[in-house]
């Protein structure tokens, strides 16, 4: 097990949709365990594949259901259910999101309260996460977009969206800029 380095805005493997996993494998097993190192390194609620350069559909989490319940776990080719997503302007103080590959970055993210994901285990057995509010179902529509070549800032609202162009442009994160983040130095490197 291992912790590997985070693939920050503009690198390609964001933005692609990943590739649905028809085989478990060694190197699978490898990959959730060393996904799982890599989050709990970086202190985060969930981390998607893409974010470690692997463009397979899978993702893993840690983190509270809206009754302040730990969930932890990983699914396998999700496939997200959602409630519906309020229209305008999220608040700021119910509704901010970040994201392990946009460090240090947190803005208003409109997100449905209620949300459902169907996948595998590592031994084919069917998995289901639901989640109503808290970090939970947040996480499990943030992960399922990163899978879907999506990260948070695509849903920001044209009220956010400003801020957060603003903010990628004074931090120098551009498509020809493009580093990895190694969360064990809280350090970024070119890559």
């Amino acid at each position: 097990m291992a912790v590997r380095p985070i693939t920050i805005i503009g690198h390609k493997a964001l933005h692609q949709p990943t590739k649905k996993v028809k085989e478990i494998t060694d190197a699978t097993r490898v990959l959730i365990d060393d996904m799982f190192d890599t989050l709990e390194a970086a202190n985060g609620a969930g981390l998607a594949a893409n974010q470690v350069g692997v463009r397979q559909r899978i993702f893993v989490f840690d983190c509270e259901d809206g009754a302040g319940t730990a969930h932890r776990g990983y699914v396998i080719n999700p496939v997200l259910e959602r409630g519906p997503v309020p229209p305008g302007d999220p608040d700021p103080e119910e509704g901010s999101e970040g994201c392990l590959s946009v460090p240090g970055e947190a803005f208003p993210t409109a997100r449905a309260t209620w949300a459902r994901v169907t996948g595998t285990d590592l031994d084919g057995n069917e998995v289901v996460v639901e989640a109503d509010g808290g970090t939970l179902a947040r996480c499990l529509q943030h992960e399922t977009d990163h899978l879907d070549g999506k990260l948070y800032l695509d849903r920001l609202t044209p009220t956010y969206r400003t801020d957060a162009r603003q903010a990628l442009k004074m931090r120098g994160w551009q498509d020809d800029h493009i580093t990895k983040w190694d969360p064990t130095t809280e350090k970024a490197e070119d890559i």
